[in-house]
């Protein structure tokens, strides 16, 4: 679990995609290679190509979590006539997202402190035929089950942002703006698969906050206030240092950086001390600590005008937030898969002219859509539109795409003949 930590770190260092692969390599041979199951195992499932299949999931974020925006509308769209889903279920703790995924699936098995070598065996006897593992390196993981390969075709998806280093693991869903062709396939252990329209469907929290109006008179007339809500290990001082720049250029504006460590009053002077060695005037910097309401965590959204994605790991739940919120958002491509979320996202609801591919490009917008008030009122306007409208909320063809993708792995593991 440490070592899975460091991995999960290493993904906020600007500094650090060359060694990626090579210490996820290193972990999976550390950790992992002992559970490899014998290059001879022969799998007993029924080889028909077109059967029902049935789906495992196994997450320890099956409750109200990042995760669970994401998860739910393809558990509650699944076909069932196609697909039988289970999911394993890790969470510590229950709740009414719990209930609610529970009731999307045809079996829920709950792991939670059971041993690696249970849970392997209980899938087995599930006769699971895809497995899919939604958490990867980040908390409550289950990496070393999956290393024993309970299931012919296994699967990463959604939780961790990069490649998970395991032999066993034979695919990672993505699609073509995270991970364009040519450039992240040599950079992962699993084979890509690209969804068409999109790697991620998003449900917004069920009773989120009307959005702030813009349109209404004087709403437009305040200094500019810039965000970023993301996880605070995601910004560094490179980030700090490019966001200063921004408000130089603009000497009314402000920034609000709001993240559950900035609960504790000497992180918030740290990061006021970072961002003034950084070139920025801390007293334009608000730090502020996690609202365990989420409707008021939604509603802190309407103080933002813009919020600023971080880099190189970019914001998801975050960035969905803001733009159901009416807030638009400004993100800076990178070369890797979690540095090319945001381009995702923004891409599927149209919004290409706010994806940065260099600092500077960043700024340049940031600082340009920040004195455009008309612009800017009219993509705040048209975003919780343009996301309903967009792919990324199409629950029904996004689980369709998923499951053709299935489908296609199941095939091919059927052709292969072992």
């Amino acid at each position: 679990a440490a070592h899975s930590n460091l991995l999960l770190t290493l993904n906020c260092h600007p500094r650090s995609v060359e060694g990626l692969l090579p210490a996820h390599r290193g972990w999976a041979e550390r950790h992992a290679a002992k559970f490899y199951p014998p290059a001879d195992f022969v799998f007993p499932n029924d080889r028909s190509p077109d059967r029902r299949l049935r789906i495992g999931y196994v997450s320890p974020d099956f409750r109200r979590h990042s995760v669970a925006y994401f998860i739910e509308p393809i558990l509650s769209s699944h076909d069932k006539s196609r697909f039988e889903v289970l999911c394993y279920n890790d969470a510590t703790r229950a709740d009414d997202v719990t209930a609610r995924l529970k009731s999307c699936a045809d079996q829920w098995r709950d792991i939670v402190g059971l041993p690696d070598p249970r849970v392997d065996r209980i899938i087995r006897e599930d006769e699971i035929d895809i497995l899919v593992d939604l958490a990867g390196h980040t908390g409550g993981g289950r990496l070393l089950v999956f290393a024993r390969k309970p299931a012919p075709v296994q699967v990463n998806y959604l939780g961790y942002p990069n490649t998970t280093g395991v032999k066993t693991i034979d695919y990672r869903l993505t699609d073509a703006q995270a991970d364009p062709p040519g450039m992240s396939d040599r950079c992962v252990t699993e084979k890509l698969v690209r969804l068409p329209r999109g790697f991620l469907c998003y449900r917004p929290f069920e009773k989120a906050p009307v959005e702030r109006d813009l349109t209404l008179t004087g709403a437009t007339d305040f200094p500019i206030t810039f965000g970023t809500f993301n996880n605070f290990a995601k910004v560094t001082p490179r980030m700090l240092k490019i966001w200063a720049q921004i408000l130089n250029e603009l000497p009314d504006a402000t920034l609000l950086i709001k993240a559950e460590s900035l609960c504790d009053g000497d992180i918030r002077q740290a990061v006021r001390n970072t961002f003034a060695e950084e070139g920025g005037d801390p007293l334009r910097l608000e730090a502020i600590g996690r609202e365990p309401s989420t409707v008021k965590h939604l509603a802190t959204y309407n103080r933002v005008d813009i919020a600023l994605d971080t880099f190189p790991y970019h914001g998801t739940t975050t960035t969905c937030e803001a733009l159901w919120m009416g807030v638009p958002v400004i993100t800076l491509a990178g070369p890797t898969h979690h540095s090319r979320v945001g381009v995702s996202l923004l891409t599927r609801i149209g919004l290409d002219e706010l994806i940065a591919d260099s600092p500077e490009e960043y700024v340049r917008i940031a600082v340009a859509l920040a004195k455009d008030t008309a612009r800017r009122v009219r993509i705040a306007s048209s975003l919780r539109t343009r996301m309903r409208q967009s792919p990324l909320m199409d629950a029904t063809g996004f689980t369709r795409d998923l499951e053709d993708a299935y489908r296609k792995m199941w095939r091919t593991w059927c052709a292969a003949g072992k």
